[in-house]
């Protein structure tokens, strides 16, 4: 009998010491963690292309500009790549006539011409955005005075362009040289890029001459006796279209009428002490900016061939484009310039 008790005894003392010893190990139930996957992705870096304004992806359009001296002779038109140009600078030249320094950066075109010679102005207004400048060559003294410049000298004839400038069946002698653009930039890749020449705004609505300006019509230029073009708004593709002298429809090869997102009208001093005309463009001079189909009157400077052209209103604030391709037309002071309202 006590036998069977001290065994008893013994099993209770066991199984609760089991059950002591059970609690204190086990603790708490674990809590299930959720999976949770995110679909959040940080906004695309953005900033502007320097010679448009558009908004681009950072770390694009880092490729050098390029710059060509266009023929703008009759028997040039229609000339090749200027429907996709950033800047085109229209300058007078002997006989009345004009020629364009041409600036792509945004869009390379394969090809660009025809390419003419340079000029005494030439260097002064390409120094600001480095890169590529191509030509067909020149005065000595003017081709020295670009070969002074802070860009790379692309001229036709020489070994480095033997396989980039041609010239085209499609047109005479001399106005026939068209270059293999964007052979020539890839060839000169480690060139840096333009900086931004102009101050722009978030869209056409909100740029300095749409909110400020008068409305316009037509924009009316006399360079000479034989260059008197027109630019006319079209509200349908905001853009200023393209006439030459004569009222005819300017276009490009691919039969595009050439267009303007802005129009810089700049009044110049044009001397021939050289013995060709040549743009007075370091100093400063009365202007007018010309966007979404509005007109501001401006001041230009630029200080140095390196310093970029300021354009300011007529309280002194810097002057804002819409985002897109401009044409800088720097008519002489003996020519003229008028802007027509839109008909009532």
């Amino acid at each position: 009998m006590t036998r069977r008790r001290s065994t008893a005894a013994i099993a209770v003392v066991v199984l609760g010491a089991l059950i002591l010893t059970g609690c204190t190990e086990a603790g708490p139930m674990p809590v299930p963690t959720p999976e949770f996957t995110s679909t959040y992705a940080p906004p695309e870096a953005i900033t502007i292309a320097p010679l448009s304004g558009r908004p681009i992806a950072a770390g694009t359009a880092v490729n050098p500009s390029i710059a060509a001296k266009i023929d703008n002779h009759p028997a040039a038109r229609p000339q090749v790549g200027l429907e996709t140009t950033d800047i085109v600078f229209e300058e007078l030249v002997e006989g009345g006539l004009t020629r364009y320094v041409a600036i792509w950066q945004s869009k390379i075109p394969a090809e660009l011409g025809p390419v003419r010679s340079i000029r005494p102005m030439d260097p002064d207004i390409v120094s600001s955005f480095g890169g590529i400048i191509a030509y067909s060559g020149g005065q000595y003294r003017f081709v020295e005075l670009m070969k002074a410049a802070p860009v790379y000298n692309a001229i036709h004839g020489q070994r480095d362009t033997a396989d980039t400038f041609y010239r085209t069946p499609t047109k005479r002698a001399p106005h026939n040289v068209l270059v293999k653009a964007s052979v020539v930039v890839k060839q000169h890749s480690d060139l840096k890029p333009p900086v931004q020449q102009f101050g722009y705004a978030v869209d056409t609505a909100t740029s300095t001459a749409a909110k400020d300006g008068k409305p316009t019509a037509r924009i009316t230029l006399k360079f000479g006796q034989a260059s008197t073009p027109v630019w006319a708004w079209d509200a349908k593709s905001s853009n200023w279209l393209r006439f030459q002298t004569g009222g005819a429809v300017d276009t490009a090869t691919t039969g595009k009428q050439l267009s303007a997102t802005n129009v810089v009208v700049l009044r110049v001093t044009v001397d021939s002490g050289l013995g060709v005309p040549k743009t007075q463009l370091i100093g400063k001079g009365e202007g007018w900016v010309s966007t979404g189909g509005a007109t501001v009157h401006a001041s230009w400077s630029k200080r140095s061939p390196t310093a970029r052209i300021r354009l300011v209103d007529d309280n002194g604030a810097v002057i804002r484009l819409a985002p897109g391709n401009t044409w800088i037309e720097m008519v002489p002071s003996s020519g003229s310039v008028s802007f027509a309202p839109p008909a009532n």
